[in-house]
């Protein structure tokens, strides 16, 4: 008998005209984003490849250890065909150097802000809105219009199990709408294959679990539809209730959780982080030009009564070591700022990890907001993404400058300039002793930060939960409100 009712249920989808429109329109929409996401991933490797050659080149020109600077760049990650995410928000690079902090730029909405305005439509985005807005549309009426067009008594007439009726309502529905769909997206896999996207093993991980929570979220929707047409009596007012639903799970309430979140922890501002940054830097070097002017009127002191030989001879004597305790005094200060400038910057990311935390638990209470929570952890797309590369980047940039000093004091130069005042010969400008090119052969690599499997699935464990918990409790609801139903 359940088997009757499934094949009966699949055959009403699969000659229904809405059937035919929607697997066209998913179809086209998954096929068009995974082409445009294959693009865009291919110019952005290209992008990226040729910005290090550049690097790399600017390196090995380079002719003072004191002058060294790097830059270093967020490499693409295949799983943005997918999931773009905040891939296209945050910057792709960042110098590195003793007297820049770290702090990602050049986003590519910051340069190309039409995309910002008309956002990329990724595979998230088509199962987020559009498959979940076509499950309502075709289970709102499941019950109440077979009721409306005298079927529903029709069948009841003969011995139907209540249960078996309602199971093969939500199984021939789930059947005929998930595994044709599966089509465009096995076609999509194809694609990516086709055009060697080097996916590695942990990427066909993370899909294979994206692809199973998007069907877990389609199935909960699929699932509500039928709980709204088991409550209502009229396919036009069930229709009614659930695309409100569908509005309130999909835009509102996830936004309002954010901006609830925005009301309860606040956040420093960049530009407030800035100004105390600036702030800051600048009294330093205020502080450090008055400590230099202080020695040197000492230094100028102490030759006081030297004729003009003597004087030179002893500032040839001094020069080295004047310069290493300038260079010191330097580099001490450099420190002194970049341990406020990270203690504003961890300050400011505890916060914004408190306000997020407090965002993320708001908004789950939409089942929208758990699948895209879940596909951007698992696509390593979601908003971890710029602190682990600026972790890893912080990281780096103490081991390149440590490198750089190192090989600094190696070369015997402290790698500043030396003004002198000479009533004979006038202003001479002196620099350290540094020629030529410099060897880079043992400088280290920047590694970008590994993410995982285990990684990216652990944080979504929460919303694997909850999403199951919202699909169990809208087919349990429907079911227990259809054994009480009224089929006249």
């Amino acid at each position: 008998m359940l088997g009757t009712l499934i094949q009966k249920e699949l055959k009403a989808i699969l000659l229904s005209p809405k059937f035919v429109a929607t697997f066209a329109t998913c179809a086209v929409l998954i096929l068009l984003s995974v082409f445009v996401g294959i693009q865009e991933y291919n110019a952005a490797m290209k992008q990226y490849e040729a910005a290090v050659q550049i690097v790399e080149q600017d390196l090995r020109e380079a002719s003072s250890w004191m002058g060294l600077n790097n830059k270093v760049y967020r490499k693409p990650d295949p799983m943005q065909i997918f999931v773009s995410g905040v891939n296209n928000d945050i910057g792709r690079l960042s110098s590195v150097s003793n007297f820049d902090g770290i702090k990602l730029r050049s986003s590519i909405y910051s340069t190309d802000t039409i995309f910002a305005v008309f956002r990329y439509v990724d595979f998230v985005f088509i199962v987020q809105v559009v498959l979940s807005l076509f499950a309502i549309l075709f289970t709102y009426d499941a019950v109440n219009g077979e009721r409306e067009g005298g079927t529903l008594q029709l069948t009841f007439s003969n011995a139907v199990p209540r249960a078996q009726y309602i199971l093969a309502k939500f199984f021939g529905s789930w059947l005929g709408l998930v595994v044709p769909l599966l089509i465009p997206i096995m076609l999509g896999v194809l694609l990516v294959m086709l055009y060697r996207v080097p996916m590695l093993g942990v990427h066909w991980a993370r899909f294979g679990t994206l692809l199973g929570v998007s069907i877990l979220f389609f199935t909960f929707f699929m699932a509500f539809g039928i709980l709204v047409s088991t409550l209502t009596r009229q396919s036009a007012v069930s229709f009614l209730i659930s695309l409100v639903a569908w509005v309130a799970f999909v835009l509102i309430v996830p936004r309002a959780g954010v901006m609830a979140a925005g009301q309860f922890v606040s956040v420093p501002t960049v530009a407030e982080i800035e100004a105390q940054q600036d702030g800051f830097e600048k009294a330093q070097w205020e502080k450090h030009r008055e400590g230099i002017q202080a020695k040197w009127r000492q230094r100028e002191a102490a030759m006081q009564g030297m004729n003009e030989k003597e004087r030179e001879a002893y500032r040839d004597d001094h020069e080295w070591e004047w310069l290493e305790e300038d260079d010191k005094d330097r580099k001490q200060m450099q420190k002194d700022i970049n341990a406020f400038t990270q203690q504003l910057q961890e300050t400011a990311r505890n916060r914004k990890a408190e306000q997020q935390r407090l965002a993320f638990s708001l908004s789950r209470f939409s089942p929208a907001s758990a699948y895209q929570l879940a596909a951007l952890n698992l696509a390593g797309t979601d908003a971890g993404l710029k602190t682990r590369y600026e972790d890893a980047m912080q990281n780096y940039r103490t081991a390149f400058t440590e490198y750089a000093d190192k090989k600094q004091k190696e070369s015997g130069g402290m790698g500043g300039f030396r003004i002198e005042f000479n009533s004979n010969t006038g202003v001479k400008i002196g620099g350290d002793r540094d020629k030529g090119t410099l060897d880079l052969s043992d400088m280290p690599k920047f590694t970008p930060p590994e993410h995982t499997y285990a990684a990216s699935l652990a944080p979504t464990l929460v919303d694997f939960g909850l999403l199951g918990l919202f699909t169990l409790a809208a087919f349990a609801g429907a079911f227990v409100r259809f054994l009480r139903y009224d089929v006249r």
